[in-house]
């Protein structure tokens, strides 16, 4: 194929250099002649770990060049790569000056352009810019959007030092377009990487990158937490991490990636206060752990309002035991929810079969009968009256509700605290989508 790719820095060089390997033909596109001039000369803007004798070999089999003229390098190639910078600003903010600029140099490149054009976007950016880039390109070129160009969000997972490597061996390859023929092309692109292939929706393609840097910033805050406690008792935090990691059935694993309801339980939360505690004892400041029981708070109160948003003040809820599969109801998020809208005047059912036999066998019939009784007394036997003329089904962990259920019910308004259904009905909202 016949690339170009605009940015000649960090991501730009490494994609140029990489890509040329694989058999295309790259040209490079940069305001700054210096880096123009360098891969000009068969050498790379950077300095990174075997990309020096990528550039310098594929150089000398013809496959890149490097040029300032936006125009001839757009018209002699099939496919445009958006590798420009996306500075943060004092506040925060992204500055997508450069992006949208070479987005009005591909509109007007493309008006004189016949055939079919693909702009991929490698930036980190924001959802909605590769929107606003779209509009930029048709407004300008004249041309209409997958029609005559497509638009794809392609976010890199480059580590400096590792970049080469990265680019070879990505874990997995995120396409994000509504453009069928330059998904297709992308895909074809990325053949001889041994890695998935995840086409996905074009916002969810601009948000992971932001997503994982986030998570890869609050793991090694949590380790440097966890190592400083480690450090007041005497103990090597290294080791305690090291068999942390060793844990890949729940610590490190998808099962706890799952948006949803608030934690609960006997133990997360009587062990988290613990740590939280013993930090505090030892004067130590631990904001990460501090803070996770406010963010958890802040989700049973999410999940407040989201109910309150639906004016109704008959409600029934499905699952009041901390989760799915226990009769358990220490520190249940679905108790705190249900005690609030008692305290407010609403009327409630609950519906929670564990709970039902746990209350008749005596398993958990203390904590019932004595610690919330004024929520005992609103459990009902089945399911089927809450069906018969509920107005609003709180659904709290996975239960008899089904997809089934919601689609065949559009009387009843649902909502969803952990992901019955991926779909979308009118009748139907959930906490985090």
């Amino acid at each position: 194929m016949n690339i170009s790719i605009f940015g000649l820095g960090y991501v730009g060089c490494v994609s140029l250099g990489c890509l040329a390997s694989f058999g295309h033909h790259i040209i490079g596109v940069d305001v700054n002649d210096i880096k123009v001039q360098q891969i000009k000369a068969g050498k790379p803007t950077i300095i990174e770990k075997d990309i020096e004798n990528i550039i310098s070999q594929q150089f000398k089999l013809g496959r890149i060049d490097a040029t300032n003229d936006y125009k001839k390098a757009i018209l002699e190639t099939d496919i445009s790569i958006i590798c420009v910078g996306t500075p943060s600003s004092v506040k925060g903010h992204l500055n997508l000056d450069y992006i949208y600029k070479v987005a009005e140099e591909i509109g007007s490149a493309l008006k004189g352009k016949k055939s079919f054009h693909t702009v991929v976007v490698r930036s980190t950016v924001l959802p909605g810019t590769n929107a606003r880039i779209t509009e930029i390109i048709e407004q300008i070129s004249g041309k209409s959007s997958n029609e005559q160009f497509g638009v794809v969000s392609n976010p890199e997972f480059l580590r400096e030092g590792s970049a080469v490597k990265d680019f070879n061996n990505p874990p997995v390859t995120v396409i994000g377009s509504s453009c069928k023929k330059s998904t297709d092309l992308l895909i074809q692109l990325y053949n001889d990487i041994d890695a998935p292939i995840r086409v996905v929706d074009i916002k969810i393609a601009e948000f992971i990158k932001y997503v994982n840097n986030s998570f890869h910033a609050l793991k090694i805050s949590f380790a440097n937490e966890v190592g400083n406690i480690s450090k007041q008792l005497g103990i090597d935090g290294r080791e305690v991490m090291q068999l942390f990691c060793e844990d890949d059935h729940l610590n490190i694993s998808s099962y706890y990636f799952k948006p949803g309801f608030a934690y609960g339980g006997s133990c997360l939360p009587k062990d988290l206060k613990g740590l939280k505690m013993l930090a505090h004892d030892y004067y130590l400041e631990s904001p990460i752990i501090d803070n996770i029981e406010y963010s958890n708070n802040n989700q049973k109160q999410r999940a407040i309002d989201i109910i309150k948003s639906k004016n109704i003040k008959n409600i029934d809820i499905v699952g009041l035991s901390f989760k799915y599969g226990t009769d358990d109801l220490r520190y249940s998020p679905a108790v705190e929810v249900a005690e609030y809208f008692l305290g407010k005047g609403y009327t409630l059912r609950i519906y929670d079969k564990n709970v039902r036999l746990s209350r008749i066998t005596g398993t958990n019939k203390d904590y019932i009968d004595y610690k919330i009784p004024h929520l005992s007394n609103l459990l009902v036997e089945n399911i089927n009256p809450l069906l018969k003329d509920s107005q609003l089904i709180v659904i709290t962990h996975q239960s008899e509700i089904s997809e089934e259920i919601i689609k065949n019910n559009p009387q009843i308004q649902f909502i969803d605290l952990v992901g019955i259904t991926k779909n979308k009905y009118e009748n139907y909202e959930g906490i985090c989508w």
